[in-house]
């Protein structure tokens, strides 16, 4: 851990280094896709930065959601030299006119976006990496099956090592609240897993709001895909970032995806939680709504180590 960058070098690196930031577009299906780039002058490598599930935006926040992660990723980055671009998904926020229907996805499409802001983040710096979020880090993985040019690794922060519905399902099981609703859970998970929808008025009112019926197209295609198998496509560089307070992904999804992927290096931050952010005790939720609290200390110094181990240029 040595090599990695101090807090304090960070800082000192981003108060000598002149930043570039503003928001850039590319066509996307019906209308363009947008985002938010920090230049680096002279940057080795750039990040394009994935959301996580639902309506999170660029920033890492949304209607359910108020944590600045990913612009905090961002900024961070940039003070050690890193260059980025966080996006908006398409169909959201600033990218709302990509598709009229924010629902009428798939995770493919998610991932040809992501291959489409490779190209563009090449123009940052010379070798670019995916780092997906949570369901992100799943988009980032099916983009790799078919890397764009440029594409140096991937950085899978917090990121599902079972397919989702599996996931979906274990966690409410740990929510000790909800018992009742477990056999309704599982038959619900399991008849989108056969690719089958269910009318939501036949759900107990406690899972309405999990599967409405827009969504629950987009759920199906999701759960088709095991992490496993989209991680052994892909053989380059990659960074498994696991939080040790996560409380929606654990570590076996950590270990799940090292197995996929042997020439992974491990991250783990013992005190973060999904938000990667330190966890305050008792208060499981607080960092999913305090946007002004911090990221986890030892997050930024590994990221830069992790990339400064690497050559600049794309294979």
């Amino acid at each position: 851990m040595s090599r990695f960058p101090t807090l304090a070098g960070l800082a000192a690196l981003m108060a000598g280094t002149a930043l570039q930031a503003g928001d850039v577009t590319i066509p996307g299906p019906q209308g363009p896709l947008s985002a938010t780039a920090i230049a680096v002058p002279g940057a080795s490598h750039a990040v394009v930065l994935i959301p996580g599930s639902g309506p999170t935006d660029r920033d890492g926040n949304g209607p359910l959601l108020q944590s600045n992660t990913y612009r905090m990723l961002a900024e961070g980055m940039a003070a050690a030299g890193i260059a980025s671009l966080r996006v908006d998904k398409r169909g959201m926020f600033a990218s709302a006119r990509a598709i009229p229907d924010p629902n009428a996805v798939t995770l493919a499409a998610y991932a040809e976006d992501a291959r489409a802001w490779v190209g563009q983040a090449r123009a940052l710096a010379p070798c670019v990496w995916l780092m997906g979020h949570s369901e992100g880090g799943l988009v980032a993985l099916l983009a790799a099956n078919d890397p764009p040019p440029g594409l140096c690794g991937l950085i899978l922060l917090s990121t599902p090592g079972r397919p989702l519905g599996q996931l979906m399902v274990e966690q409410m099981a740990a929510n000790p609240f909800a018992g009742l609703l477990m056999a309704d859970m599982k038959s619900v998970v399991a008849s989108l897993s056969r690719g089958e929808t269910r009318d939501p008025a036949t759900l107990p009112p406690g899972l309405q709001p999990l599967f409405p019926a827009a969504v629950q197209p987009y759920l199906i295609d999701l759960f088709s895909y095991d992490p496993v198998t989209l991680a052994a496509g892909w053989p380059g560089p990659v960074l498994i970032v696991q939080a040790g307070k996560d409380i929606q992904v654990t570590a076996a999804d950590a270990d799940r995806l090292a197995a996929a992927l042997p020439q992974a290096q491990r991250l783990t931050l013992p005190a973060a939680t999904h938000m990667l952010k330190p966890d305050r005790p008792g208060l499981p939720l607080a960092t999913y709504s305090d946007p002004t609290a911090p990221l986890d200390p030892g997050l930024i110094p590994a990221l830069a180590g992790f990339l400064a181990a690497h050559s600049p240029i794309a294979e």
